[in-house]
């Protein structure tokens, strides 16, 4: 699936690699360590929608967190750049995943790929979401995404590991569709 998508989304990836490069200076593509199936790190891709130095910038604006829990979230970010800040309005930011999706380090469905620093704090019950590969999509994405309470986010990623049918990465992929027409919690 991934492969194919790939192919028929290419122009996209031209379009979005040119804005991106003509947006700001810097990479075309943002690389983040994320931790993976049974704890193993990789290489996640997106496009980048940041400045080059905005992990640099990270701690001068912790105190303005806008999320509960482990995830860090500004609704109006200075450092999303304004081409940053369309794609991921639309989500187009995540197309590069489905890179770490055929190097089979994610899933197309899956929980949200966790940041290294994240998995530290989980506490015991957290760590079943390593038991299978972070996704593209999940409950967490079409369920409200950065709206979503860390709580429920937890709970949404734990269902997921706990009820896994093939049936439920079908609905959770059709369910996508709208989430990202409807760009709810895209920010």
């Amino acid at each position: 699936m991934a492969a194919v998508l790939l192919l028929v989304l290419a122009p996209v990836f031209l379009a979005v690699a040119l804005a991106v490069r003509l947006g700001s200076r810097g990479p075309v593509l943002f690389r983040q360590t994320r931790v993976g199936l049974d704890g193993r790190l990789f290489t996640c891709l997106k496009f980048r929608t940041m400045h080059p130095n905005a992990e640099a910038e990270l701690a001068a604006l912790l105190a303005f967190n806008e999320h509960d829990g482990l995830l860090f979230k500004i609704r109006e970010d200075p450092r999303i750049t304004p081409v940053g800040r369309r794609l991921r309005q639309w989500s187009l930011d995540e197309l590069p995943q489905l890179v770490n999706v055929l190097r089979g380090d994610m899933s197309i469905v899956g929980p949200r790929p966790a940041l290294p620093h994240e998995v530290d704090r989980f506490e015991a019950d957290l760590l079943r979401r390593l038991h299978v590969k972070p996704g593209l999509t999940g409950l967490w994405q079409v369920n409200g995404r950065a709206d979503l309470a860390w709580d429920d986010a937890v709970r949404y990623d734990l269902d997921y590991v706990d009820h896994w049918t093939p049936w439920l990465d079908l609905k959770i992929i059709g369910r996508t569709v709208g989430a990202v027409l409807r760009r709810d919690g895209a920010y």
